[in-house]
């Protein structure tokens, strides 16, 4: 009988970086030929030189089977539609994954990209389209990277990954971290250059400190009241906001990084001047920064923006205490672009749902 085990010219897909690996290896591939694939799906260097190259030839099983590895990479997640942002360098796009589901990433200003590390979220974050899902599945590391690979084809420019699309990154810890130190060592990105985003999570931190890629961090923080925080992100305030600040400031001076704090601004839930305040208790001295985020309009939600003025306010009102603060919007906002409304919005329209 025939083997019937699929070769890596004829596989659909890879569902795993350790399968793309193991298929490379067992055409023969050493760690110089597996690095040059990698450069090429990463567009560091282009296909025909990755098969070409005068200084690596690749086995000839390697080159032979490089059509059918391309497109099973392609494979692992797909453009289905792109939505250009009032802002020439924003575009959310919504990705089709091999098994069908969508996931989104937004290419940012400045040659970033953000990344969605989970299809959906357990943290159910009120203000939040994504967790109002809640989580579907797990991103495998693979599709994790396609991203940044899909980003990079269509700018190569791109040197940044935010981990902050749709997920909880520590609830996904082992795929994203793989995913951070393959981007690391086989996209050529900066450690600081990559940056995962968290609730705040003791086996996050613990995973940092073990891992050999240093990545910065940005903490979804919202508020400095630990029961609100548990009103806010019902299943993702397990630490203390006091303790959280101390192990990412742990972090910060570990890596030469400052720590992003990331505030959605609500109106009348965390934009008083009292609440500021404690914030700047708490941060000065401290490696940070804030970055305040007016929230993103989600149908029939009771959470709204303040007026500008007001979030302008909070920004020189924290600056006024020494800590370094920022007003941003969502990238690609203009097009339903934040926290998985996109993603919403599309497959409510394929269902034949009125808005």
């Amino acid at each position: 009988m025939p083997d019937q085990t699929p070769t890596p010219d004829s596989l659909q897909t890879f569902h795993s970086l350790a399968e793309l690996h193991e298929r490379l290896s067992a055409l023969g591939a050493g760690p110089a030929h597996e690095r040059r694939v990698y450069r090429a799906w990463m567009g560091k260097i282009k296909w025909e030189e990755a098969a070409e190259s005068r200084r690596l030839r690749l086995p000839k099983a390697v080159a032979e089977a490089l059509p059918g590895i391309r497109g099973a990479l392609r494979n692992v997640a797909a453009i289905r539609s792109r939505h250009p942002g009032a802002d020439p360098e924003s575009e959310r796009l919504l990705l089709t994954l091999a098994d069908g589901q969508t996931i989104e990433s937004v290419l940012l200003p400045r040659q970033g990209v953000c990344v969605s590390t989970q299809m959906g979220c357990a943290v159910g974050c009120v203000f939040c389209m994504t967790g109002r899902c809640g989580l579907i599945r797990q991103l495998s590391d693979i599709e994790i990277v396609a991203e940044a690979a899909i980003a990079r084809e269509l700018r190569p420019e791109t040197k940044k990954v935010v981990f902050m699309g749709m997920g909880e990154p520590s609830h996904n810890l082992k795929n994203v971290m793989r995913a951070v130190e393959f981007l690391a060592q086989m996209g050529d990105f900066g450690q600081k250059d990559l940056v995962i985003s968290s609730v705040g999570d003791e086996r996050l931190f613990d995973a940092l400190f073990a891992s050999p890629v240093r990545p910065a961090l940005a903490v979804s923080l919202h508020t400095t009241d630990d029961e609100k925080r548990r009103e806010l992100l019902p299943r993702g305030a397990r630490m203390a906001v006091p303790r959280i600040i101390e192990r990412a400031e742990s972090w910060a001076r570990t890596t030469g990084y400052p720590v992003q704090y990331e505030w959605t601004l609500m109106h009348g839930v965390n934009d008083s001047f009292e609440e500021i305040d404690r914030l700047a208790d708490l941060l000065q001295g401290k490696y940070a920064m804030v970055n305040f985020i007016p929230v993103n309009a989600v149908e029939d939600s009771p959470w709204v923006r303040p007026d500008r003025a007001q979030a302008v306010e909070l920004v020189r009102r924290l600056r006024g205490r020494g800590v370094i603060a920022t007003l941003r919007d969502s990238a690609a906002q203009d097009v339903d672009g934040g926290c998985g409304q996109l993603r919403a919005r599309v497959l409510k329209s394929e269902r034949g749902e009125s808005k």
